[in-house]
């Protein structure tokens, strides 16, 4: 007789902090640290920031394999290999003391990426539960959505009073004393039982649903590559966007704290309310945000600058979520790790080339990126009107 899946609690908990530890010590801090680093190895902190974009390059290249691993029942592996080279890249990132060790650090952390980020997660639970693995998806992104309000404070006040190589050793330890027991306590997917096949996914599938499943699989592909640039290009330039349109340097840096609050407020959204509804219907509601608030901005000046970012905030939370829910609604359980790995490499390759680029043009024209971001989650909302909704 097989074991019933676990308490949702007693999985979802040390998922969620778990990967909070891990975008903590990885993807947020260069926000933090970038500077000091840069002073201190006479390094311009772009260097930090190029590094965490090859190591996005990186995770991208790896995510089919990794799919595949994970597919098989190597969740809880993937993980807790991630938190080694979360914590093996940290350490090598602490002992810096010039470019080519920063070089390898970011490097060995991408590979860490490409094994533990939200993906692998969104995977562990859909062996677990299957089509039922919705809301604990949500549940994850909403705990790990606290990232920027626990990981930025603590780590700017580790490198005041012991320095930027004490904070990165902190990391490097909460990824092995925190993270990795946390997710050793992940039940072994491969002693789980499988989804139970229905008459649909027994019956052969003739070539159109597979040309369907193509175009779904592309339309899906580009919407997130179109919001990962938005979500990653945005969290590096808001303060400045908003400098832009008028606001001061403490005003601009205050309006921007409400992008955590207002993605919190989106995931519990998709929780208790959009739960109702297809995930496709929700992603597309999500694309829509932004415009709007674009639209605010740019015509209402900066007395609306508040509204610009909740609306952000809050589709962006809901886009989070629908990287785990989307492929699991249209493409159903069977074979969800080599697609969500598949769907993750153009998202993490724009969402790398974003910092840069939107930098790029922000220091050309404020209005222009504002457009640019607007545009490109339109691009996204029409990429899902190729895709076929079919319930799972």
């Amino acid at each position: 007789m097989s074991r019933p899946a676990p308490s949702a609690f007693r999985v979802v908990a040390p998922i969620g902090v778990a990967q909070l530890v891990g975008y903590g010590g990885a993807y947020y801090m260069p926000a933090i640290l970038a500077g000091p680093i840069g002073r201190d190895l006479g390094l311009p902190a772009t260097a930090t920031f190029a590094g965490l974009s090859a190591a996005l390059v990186v995770s991208s290249f790896m995510g089919p394999r990794v799919g595949q691993w994970i597919d098989r029942g190597g969740a809880r592996m993937a993980l807790v290999a991630a938190n080694i080279c979360f914590a093996a890249g940290l350490l090598l990132l602490a002992a810096a003391h010039g470019p080519w060790l920063l070089a390898a650090g970011w490097i060995v952390m991408g590979v860490g990426m490409g094994l533990g980020f939200y993906e692998t997660a969104f995977a562990a639970l859909t062996l677990l539960y299957g089509v039922n693995a919705r809301n604990l998806i949500s549940g994850v992104t909403l705990i790990a959505g606290f990232t920027s309000t626990v990981g930025w404070p603590l780590t700017a006040l580790l490198e005041v009073h012991y320095g930027w190589r004490a904070a990165l050793l902190f990391w490097a330890a909460a990824n092995i004393f925190v993270a990795l027991p946390l997710n050793l306590l992940l039940p072994a997917q491969s002693a789980m039982p499988r989804p139970s096949a229905t008459q649909d996914d027994e019956r052969p599938r003739d070539p159109q649903d597979e040309a369907s499943d193509r175009a779904a699989m592309i339309a899906v592909a580009v919407m997130f590559a179109a919001t990962s640039f938005v979500s990653s290009g945005l969290s590096a330039v808001m303060p400045n966007l908003l400098t832009q349109f008028g606001l001061t340097a403490a005003s601009a840096i205050a309006a921007s704290a409400l992008v955590g609050p207002s993605q919190i407020a989106g995931r519990l959204a998709e929780m208790f309310f959009l739960r109702r509804f297809h995930p496709v219907m929700s992603a597309r509601l999500a694309t829509v945000f932004l415009p709007i608030g674009v639209v605010a901005l740019a015509f209402g000046g900066p007395i609306f600058s508040t509204v610009f970012v909740m609306f952000y905030g809050v589709g962006n939370g809901i886009i989070t979520i629908s990287r785990g829910t989307l492929p699991l609604a249209i493409f159903g359980p069977s074979g969800y790790g080599r697609r969500v790995g598949l769907l993750a490499a153009p998202a993490r390759i724009s969402g790398a080339l974003a910092p840069l680029l939107l930098g790029m043009l922000l220091d050309v024209s404020g209005a222009a990126s504002l457009y640019v971001t607007g545009a490109l989650n339109l691009a996204g909302l029409a990429a899902l009107g190729f895709v076929v909704s079919r319930a799972r």
